[in-house]
């Protein structure tokens, strides 16, 4: 035992396995634990480095290990499988992480603290929400509809039905359609309750966070993005440079190059997918608004709107937006407006 330097974890529900090997690579320790064996082994470990793919639990496991002076690194499970050796399994998983660990060209992902998690948590609730608000509405609206009865889209279509729900008035419902439309009104009632109230905590945890604060100042960027970015990226360091953070949310281009031609597809959708949205949301409101006044700071984005269509140029700003974050979130200032070019 004495003689592991890198160990290799495989998390499960209940059975993890583990590979040790010391500074040779030598196998040493192959053995798999049971869930409340995890912690005191490390406990009575020496302190080594320890490899982890970065998944369900593992940012728990990461801090409660570190805790015992082990060095913790997480990696993204898609850059371990490569070193997984033929046949897949649990002990040929634990190799290829303790393998990929030690690799001086692997990425790593940061360990996001209780805190951030939490926060995480909360979006993540919000979104659910929201999804089951669209699930109901459109159910009201097509129950509705059997019965010949529609209203024009938007909140205002959906107020309408709701009020000939609560009158009770219209003959064409029979009166168990009525029913059930009633409990699906309850229902909506009380999921827009809850994401108002999710809204509020991360209001209220957005106002208490000096780097949340700062980057809502972006254009584009509100509570909600600021404070998805504060909590995603636990340190702004570990991205080499701007376009390493847009490459990791997925709004750079694919790559299919060869032979000194560049080939570049369309953007990579890799990495956050809710941190993605948000910003291509975010940036759609900030061409919406420039098309309402017909005017923008920004000539580059105006020149790239008159020859693309506005969701290309949304995904070029949402780009742009992840690259000022990271800048502020790493040299510590606030943003600037950019100064207009003379004509």
């Amino acid at each position: 035992m004495n003689e592991v330097t890198t160990i290799g974890l495989d998390l499960a529900k209940n059975v993890f396995q583990v590979h040790g090997v010391d500074a040779s690579g030598r196998a040493v320790v192959r053995r798999q634990l049971r869930r409340n064996q995890v912690l005191p082994f490390f406990e009575k470990h020496p302190s080594c480095l320890v490899g982890i793919e970065a998944c369900a639990t593992s940012h728990h496991w990461a801090r409660e290990i570190a805790k015992f002076g082990h060095r913790v690194r997480l990696m993204p499970a898609r850059y371990v499988k490569p070193y997984v050796k033929r046949n897949k399994n649990d002990a040929a998983d634990a190799e290829a992480i303790c393998e990929a660990v030690t690799r001086p060209t692997m990425r790593f992902v940061e360990v996001k603290t209780e805190e951030q998690q939490s926060v995480l948590m909360l979006h993540r609730t919000r979104q659910l929400f929201v999804r089951q608000r669209t699930t109901l509405i459109n159910a009201i609206r097509a129950h509705l509809a059997e019965f010949g009865i529609i209203a024009g889209i938007g909140r205002n279509g959906v107020e309408r039905l709701l009020l000939l729900i609560d009158g009770g008035m219209d003959k064409r419902l029979p009166t168990a359609a009525e029913e059930c439309l009633r409990a699906l009104q309850t229902q909506l009632v009380l999921v827009k309750r809850q994401i108002l109230e999710a809204d509020r905590r991360i209001l209220a945890w957005h106002r208490s966070n000096e780097l949340s604060r700062r980057l809502e100042a972006i254009p584009g960027v509100g509570p909600l993005i600021a404070t998805a970015l504060v909590a995603s990226i636990p340190d702004p360091h570990a991205f080499g440079s701007a376009r390493d953070v847009s490459a990791w949310i997925g709004l750079v281009p694919k790559q299919n190059s060869t032979g000194g031609k560049e080939r570049l597809g369309s953007i990579s959708k890799a990495g956050n997918r809710y941190l993605r949205s948000l910003l291509v949301v975010g940036a759609l409101s900030v061409i919406r608004r420039a098309k309402q006044v017909g005017y923008t700071r920004r000539a580059w984005l105006a020149e790239l709107m008159a020859r693309r269509p506005a969701k290309v140029a949304a995904i070029a700003l949402a780009n742009k937006i992840a690259r000022i974050a990271w800048a502020l979130m790493v040299r510590g200032t606030h943003y600037r407006e950019p100064v207009p070019r003379a004509a």
